[in-house]
């Protein structure tokens, strides 16, 4: 790429936030799309690092009892769905889709040499990378570069973030996802941005300049695309109720999103404030609560209508925490950490073993599944896309689905 194209896209507001739609949205806006009726999967970040322990507890394990005097919770307040697991006892929700088996519990789940740095161990699960490696592209970006086909994007999947900014896991080296808090208001701000991007190129290129149309292309292109999603939105709202919270308008947007038809297979979204090194059970219980509920409106929603059968959903944590509690009344970074899968094409329940607190690693849980397998199992199974490809190494995949 040349220097006017860097710096061009480097200085564009939406698109250093990673704002580019493939370009199969807009080849011609003017065309009739067809409502997307391919596999869909859902991933939901808990940032921050959620404890595991408390939100599926070992009621039955007196080691987690004597780690966490003040922060375990009651055996007889747990939700029980095994004779030795249960969930918090604020997430009834998830305790429902797991009766009516639609929820598939993964335990153990972590990667070799574990970082307990947030921004490094989210890094990893962002890229699929090793803990000794950097990588600059997401698996999810690399899941859109591998549906490319020779110089054009016409018919690869798209990746739609819930966000004003783009994750790492949403960029590839041809072509990003989009991120975008609100398809309502996204036309307008990517009008707005197309506008002063034009006065800076008209006053720093001259008409000669073999970039110009290039960059103007990009800018309508981007436009076509807003214009896409703001239609699209338009076509279909949920009668279902959601919660009142930031989470639950996120789930309740991508469900209307799926609903509409958008030509979009892979939608992401994240709850913050996980990190609770201090004052834990009432913060976690809220944030619990609060996924929870959402998540559970979000699935009756889907499946009302008949929208579930080919959507997939992954939550996961960029880490867990140690099994001790501190002396604050929290926890610290952990490592491995439990992961849930909800569809009704998963084989429901419990997936794995209970997380073995008598064989720790100097205090942390020891992972016994790498994450990149889950990865793996969801582009091979779900998406029908090479794992290999996608994730630059062979891993064996799962029976969850």
């Amino acid at each position: 790429m040349n220097n006017s194209r860097r710096s061009f896209l480097k200085q564009s507001s939406l698109l250093a936030a990673g704002s580019v739609l493939t370009p199969y949205f807009v080849s011609d806006f003017t065309q009739q799309f067809e409502a997307y009726t391919g596999k869909r999967l859902v991933i939901v970040q808990l940032s921050g690092g959620n404890d595991g322990l408390n939100t599926v507890v070992p009621y039955r394990n007196d080691l987690y009892y004597q780690k966490r005097p003040q922060l375990a919770i009651k055996s007889a307040e747990v939700l029980k769905l095994t004779d030795e697991l249960g969930f918090n006892p604020v997430m009834g929700g998830m305790k429902s889709l797991f009766d009516e088996g639609l929820l598939s519990v993964i335990n153990n789940v972590g990667y070799p040499n574990p970082d307990r740095s947030h921004f490094r161990s989210m890094d990893i699960w962002h890229t699929g990378s090793n803990a000794n490696e950097t990588w600059n592209t997401g698996w999810l970006g690399r899941y859109m570069d591998a549906s490319c086909s020779g110089s054009g994007c016409e018919s690869s999947h798209s990746v739609i973030e819930l966000d004003d900014n783009l994750s790492l896991a949403m960029k590839g080296e041809r072509v990003n996802g989009l991120a975008m808090s609100n398809p309502v208001s996204f036309l307008n701000r990517v009008r707005q941005a197309r506008a002063k991007e034009i006065v800076k190129l008209n006053a720093g290129l001259s008409h000669g300049d073999d970039n110009l149309g290039y960059l103007y292309k990009t800018l309508i292109e981007t436009d076509q695309s807003a214009e896409y999603i703001s239609q699209k939105i338009k076509k279909y709202k949920t009668q279902t109720s959601y919660p009142d919270t930031g989470f639950a308008k996120d789930l309740k947007t991508i469900a209307e999103l799926i609903g509409s038809g958008m030509e979009t297979s892979v939608y992401y979204a994240s709850m913050t404030g996980f990190d609770t090194h201090a004052g834990q059970k009432g913060k976690q219980e809220r944030l619990l609560n609060t996924y929870s509920d959402a998540m559970k409106a979000f699935v009756d929603d889907l499946r009302s209508n008949s929208l579930l059968k080919d959507t997939m959903i992954l939550t996961f944590s960029e880490f867990g925490r140690r099994v001790g509690q501190n002396a604050s009344g929290g926890t610290d970074h952990g490592t491995a950490n439990n992961l849930f899968v909800i569809g009704d094409s998963i084989k429901p329940g419990i997936f794995n073993e209970s997380p073995n607190l008598t064989d720790l690693d100097k205090g942390d849980l020891k992972f016994d599944v790498d994450f990149r397998r889950i990865y793996a199992t969801l582009l091979d199974k779900w998406l029908g896309v090479s794992s290999s490809i996608t994730l630059n190494r062979e891993f064996k995949t799962l029976d969850f689905i």
